[in-house]
């Protein structure tokens, strides 16, 4: 039963996320983190796998979409997503071993997850009114994409409502063109994540079972999604974007709370 469970989380996150281009990891973190008794490493390392093979799933299928990915922009994005996707595991790593305290950890990636969703949520309310750019050199590219790979890869949730917010001010990006990029950069960073840990031999202790699960959720969740916005408008998928703001923010307030013993 435990199992269904996480098996439906997980495709539920990862459709919305394909939707949307927040990599559902954003929802599975949080929420695994109110549901399921693990850690919180176990936690991070299972939503990263469960995204990753959505994103691969996204991308594959994206392809085809009236989205288009633009591939100077993109593969420099990627390109520094893959590094810091390095870096944020290596931040994650260097935390949790200076603490020795996995809920210290959960109280600081819950504060800061509860902090990006507000802010973007704000931006998102108002960014009719907020001037964008149009930012073309590769080396700044790169650099818009090594933060987000850092973020990502820290918090453990692919990449979140960030990476959407980050597209559509430095590149003037429309909902669907965004929501691709994203899963493209979210591919990158969690690839790199991913093989770094295994090369690190820092995986945490995990059931077998519970990691296909996830990942197989993970998966169906990126063809769900991938239809879904095939046949949604911009518009649809911008209310949609806003009314998941709302709710991981409520989740990722509950976390915090619970990680610092307040509840």
């Amino acid at each position: 039963m435990t199992w269904l469970l996480y098996f439906l989380i997980c495709i539920g996150a990862t459709t919305l996320g394909a939707i949307s281009g927040i990599g559902g990891g954003v929802i599975i973190k949080p929420v695994m983190d109110a549901a399921a008794n693990m850690s919180v490493s176990t936690i991070s390392f299972l939503s990263g796998c469960t995204v990753l093979g959505m994103s691969i799933v996204s991308v594959l299928r994206g392809r085809g979409g009236d989205a288009k990915l633009d591939p100077r922009k993109g593969t420099w994005m990627a390109v520094g997503g893959a590094v810091g996707g390095v870096l944020g595991k290596w931040v994650f790593d260097a935390i949790r071993i200076a603490f020795g305290n996995d809920s210290l950890v959960g109280v600081i990636q819950s504060g800061i997850m509860v902090l990006l969703t507000l802010g973007v949520l704000i931006y998102v309310l108002n960014k009719e009114k907020i001037r964008t750019l149009q930012v073309e050199r590769g080396p700044v590219c790169l650099s818009i994409g090594l933060g987000l790979g850092i973020v990502s890869s820290f918090l453990g949730i692919g990449g979140g409502p960030i990476n959407l917010v980050i597209l559509y001010f430095f590149f003037s990006m429309n909902t669907k063109t965004a929501a691709l990029h994203s899963l493209y950069i979210i591919l990158f960073s969690q690839t790199a994540s991913f093989l770094t840990t295994l090369a690190g031999g820092r995986v945490p202790e995990f059931d077998p079972v519970v990691l296909a699960v996830m990942v197989v959720g993970g998966v169906l969740g990126g063809f769900v999604g991938r239809w879904f916005s095939k046949k949604m408008s911009g518009r649809q998928v911008d209310l949609l974007f806003r009314g998941m703001l709302i709710l991981i923010t409520a989740i990722s307030c509950y976390n915090l709370c619970h990680y610092a013993g307040w509840l």
